[in-house]
């Protein structure tokens, strides 16, 4: 293995951050991870600065002893590194980047007002996760602290600044920032003119620099060496790839950054993205972000997800150790989600509401999950499972039959993330949701921090060749896919499903009501 041409993908996620070392045929070789929640704190879900660098230092960890123990060599330099994180959020710091208030996950839903005064302003919609509806809501209330704000930052912007001294950003992550004009690859300098007249705050001063896939990013400095590795053998001076968001490092992941091609992620949230080159109207549900190489993407993004099947799936195994039958976790998941095959196709009228935070796309600022069944229904554990894996993803489906009536096609779709980790399962429905086939990698389970690993890789590749050919000719032309499309019955109980879930959210929201959640 050539140390030189082998690169480390490190993503900050919802509930994990990952690491992937990659050799110079894109194989993985070793692996760390750092388990990690965020936390509702006076009512914003956040993560404490302290416990990013924490996270850093164990993930970094565990991939070092990991390649340690797999070849005997100490771990003291690669070819490059990148950091990638959840997209979105919002962190606040003043000139010498010292953080003014908690870091806001793209879980908030708090802007609202704002978010409704951007889209009117641009013509274009802004999400309430976006870190603009974040600046634009704290300028609305007046906060104080703004006299000394100098730089917004996301996670990945902050952590790559930790590792490198660099104030710069991967374009698809700074699309969940601000609106992207893809034909200058930065952000809108027509709408960024509008925003500086509405409030003074020029956008290209206070938003980190950004770049596209491919360029160099900075290097790894003394002291962001010793962040990572506190041990001391990570060499300062290693190139470091554009930071980027889990969306963009999704794409290249399952190789899905062309025109009409598209993929979902699903794990604490889910989302999905098609690349089109189609002018879409302004819809609040669909957000328009980038590529890594800054093509135009329709994406429907939904907070909740498997949250609320991970909470059942716990009870399940408490159940388990009580009668002294203890399960490992991923028997105890393969075990459910095959039940859920079983049921019925429409889970018989069992409906969940998986809803813990508040779901942009349903119009929801807070959220309460719900189990619901007639009593005249049978409660068995094969629509019982059936029930919460439709939930995770049937605002997602909301979503995406948007786009259908926009005439974007989704012909296809690549799918990762924890959802899709038992074969089959969570592929058969989201194919009911799409009514599409649904594809899964044998890479497919390294996610994020693979395709951060990838684009890395394509940094220091030396190719003179557009990321989309990269990953069509140097990485995925061998790779075996596994592709599955449901039955029509499938389909036509997902519709059913969808149907009575709509009438489902009407008790969701006087449920929040009632209990003033």
């Amino acid at each position: 293995m050539k140390l030189d041409r082998s690169v480390i993908g490190i993503e900050l996620g919802s509930t994990r951050i990952k690491a992937v070392m990659i050799d110079e045929f894109h194989t993985p070789v070793a692996q760390g991870e750092y388990l990690w929640e965020n936390r509702l704190i006076d009512g914003i879900w956040t993560y404490g600065y302290e416990e990013i660098e924490v996270g850093l230092q164990s993930c970094f960890s565990s991939l070092k002893k990991d390649f340690e123990d797999k070849t005997g060599e100490k771990l003291r330099r690669v070819g490059a590194i990148g950091i990638s994180a959840m997209m979105h959020g919002y962190i606040p710091t003043d000139k010498d980047f010292r953080p003014l208030r908690e870091f806001r996950t793209w879980r908030n839903t708090i802007t609202a007002e704002a978010a409704e005064k951007a889209t009117k302003l641009f013509d274009f919609n802004i999400p309430q996760r976006w870190s603009i509806a974040h600046l634009y809501q704290e300028y609305l209330k007046g906060e104080e602290y703004l006299k000394d704000l100098c730089h917004v930052e996301t996670l990945s912007s902050f952590v790559h600044r930790l590792l490198t001294g660099e104030n710069v950003i991967g374009i698809d992550d700074a699309s969940g920032m601000f609106p992207i004009d893809i034909h200058t690859k930065d952000f809108d300098a027509a709408m960024a003119e509008l925003f500086f007249h509405e409030t003074g705050f020029d956008i290209f001063s206070l938003f980190p620099k950004v770049l596209v896939a491919g360029k160099n990013a900075g290097f790894l400095t003394t002291t962001g060496a010793r962040i990572l590795d506190r041990e001391g053998d990570l060499e300062a001076g290693i190139p470091m790839a554009p930071p980027e968001g889990d969306a963009g490092t999704g794409m290249v992941a399952t190789n899905s950054i062309r025109v009409e091609t598209g993929n979902v992620s699903a794990g604490t949230s889910d989302f999905a993205m098609v690349v089109t080159d189609k002018k879409l109207s302004v819809h609040r549900e669909i957000d328009i972000v980038t590529t890594p190489s800054g093509s135009n993407v329709a994406m429907v993004h939904c907070n909740n997800c498997t949250t609320d099947i991970n909470a059942w799936v716990g009870l399940f195994g408490q159940f388990a150790r009580l009668i002294g039958k203890e399960v490992d976790k991923s028997t105890l998941y393969g075990l459910l989600y095959s039940e859920a095959l079983k049921g019925k196709r429409d889970a018989d009228s069992l409906l969940s509401c998986n809803y813990y935070s508040g779901e942009g796309v349903t119009d929801f600022n807070s959220g309460m999950p719900i189990f619901l069944h007639p009593a005249a229904k049978e409660l068995n554990l094969p629509d019982f499972m059936r029930s919460h894996l439709m939930s995770a993803l049937v605002t997602l489906k909301i979503g995406l039959d948007i786009l259908k009536k926009e005439e974007v096609p989704i012909r296809k779709m690549f799918a990762h993330g924890g959802y899709f980790k038992v074969p089959k399962v969570g592929q058969t429905l989201m194919s009911a949701a799409i009514n599409a086939p649904v594809s899964v990698m044998e890479t497919a389970g390294e996610g994020g921090p693979y395709g951060m690993a990838l684009l890395s890789s394509y940094m220091i590749s030396g190719e003179e060749l557009s990321l989309e050919d990269y990953l069509d000719q140097k990485v995925f032309r061998e790779v075996k896919t596994e592709t599955v499309m449901a039955e029509d019955e499938d389909v036509k109980g997902f519709e059913e499903y969808t149907s009575l879930y709509q009438k489902l959210l009407k008790v969701e929201r006087l449920a929040l009501e009632v209990f003033n959640a």
